[in-house]
Formats: structure tokens, sequence, C-alpha cells
């Protein structure tokens, strides 16, 4: 069991910890709503910049109807690089550090993006399916059935495995302290750049998943 320096109110460390993400995540969207100006000072900017980034980076993967997810998806990044950036704070482990987080976070957009496509296409979007060809369904349908079922574990795996390995890299380093000290400033430096890649990296397949829903089917 790892003791974190703040109360899990009798819950497991990594719920407790997932929690403290979500509360974090809205005293930010509290502090933004309630400080935004026309002209925004620091903070705002940079809030500003990766909320057009995302925005920009959605309307060219996902297209026509990007728009209106663009609040999932930044919601989806936000979170997710705030609580891969627990693992910077001393005392503390990143929640996505935890499988069963990572994988609650990849069932998510996993029944999202059939939500997303049955809303836009109705029942039309069974017909992605089955293939280009009506004949092809019998072949296709398992195919596409295991391919959407083995989207959650690949999600989820890529983000828990990364943020563990670093973990272990850093343990170790502590400790070979002080041996180590020049590997650790450059763990942590590595470490930071993990952390924006692997919330970039889900929220970007999150994203190819959505357009994958709303495309109309061939």
């Amino acid at each position: 069991m790892h003791d974190i320096p703040m109360p899990t109110f009798g819950l497991p460390v990594q719920t407790a910890l997932m929690l403290y993400a979500c509360f974090a995540l809205l005293l930010i969207s509290i502090f933004v709503r309630a400080t935004a100006k026309l002209v925004p000072g620091k903070f705002q900017s940079m809030i500003e910049i990766v909320v057009i980034a995302l925005a920009d980076q959605a309307e060219e993967i996902i297209g026509r109807g990007a728009r209106k997810l663009v609040p999932f998806i930044v919601s989806f990044f936000l979170f997710i690089l705030i609580s891969n950036a627990f693992s910077l704070l001393p005392g503390f482990l990143a929640p996505t550090e935890s499988l069963n987080n990572t994988v609650g976070l990849a069932l998510i957009v996993f029944f999202a993006t059939h939500v997303v496509g049955f809303k836009q296409h109705g029942f039309k979007y069974l017909k992605q399916f089955m293939g280009p060809n009506i004949a092809l369904a019998p072949l296709m349908i398992p195919i596409e059935i295991i391919g959407h079922l083995a989207r959650p574990f690949s999600l989820s795996l890529r983000l828990w495995a990364n943020m563990m390995s670093h973990e272990q890299v850093v343990t170790v380093l502590i400790i070979l302290m002080p041996i180590a000290y020049p590997l650790l400033a450059f763990s942590t430096i590595l470490g930071i750049l993990i952390i924006v890649i692997q919330a970039f990296v889900f929220t970007l397949l999150t994203m190819a998943y959505l357009g994958g829903a709303l495309e109309e089917a061939h």
C-alpha cells in the first residue's frame, strides 16, 4: 500500500488520486472561467493555446462535426495530463499508473465513440461493421467487432505501461542515489515529455475513433 500525503477517505489510493485529479480539473475550469478576460493573461493564454491546438487537430482528423466534440476532447486531454503530472509530486503516484483507471478511461472512449456514431447515423451506423459489400458482411462483422473491442485494451495498456515504466525507472535511480543523480535529473525531464506525449497520444487516438464513427459507411 502506497501512502500519499493527503487523505484517501477509505478509498483505494489510485481511486483517491483519480478523484483528486477530477477536483484539480474542476478547480482549473472554475478559475479560468472566473478570471477570463478579453486580453488574456499568461495562464489564460496557455489554456487557449492548448484548446486551439486541440480544436485544430480535431478539425483535421474528425472533419465535419469536430467542433461539438472539442469540449469532450479538451477535457479528456487536460484530465489525463493532470493525472500524469501527479507522478512529479513527491509522495504521489499518477492515477494513470493504475490499470483499473486507464481501462476506465479507455471504456469511456469506447462507449462515447459508439454513442456518437449512433447519434450521427442512427442504425445506419451498423453498416460500418459490414464492409464495403453486403456479400462480405459475414466476414467483416466479426473482424470489425474484434477490432473495436481491442481498442480499449490497446488504449489502456499503452498509457498504463508508459507511465508505470517511467515510475519504475525513477524508483531504481532513487535507490542508486547519489551515484545516479545526473540520470535522475535527465529522467525527470524525460518524464515531463512522457506526461505530455502520452496525454496527447491518448487524445489523438480518441479523435481518430470519434472521426471513424462520424464517417459515412461506404
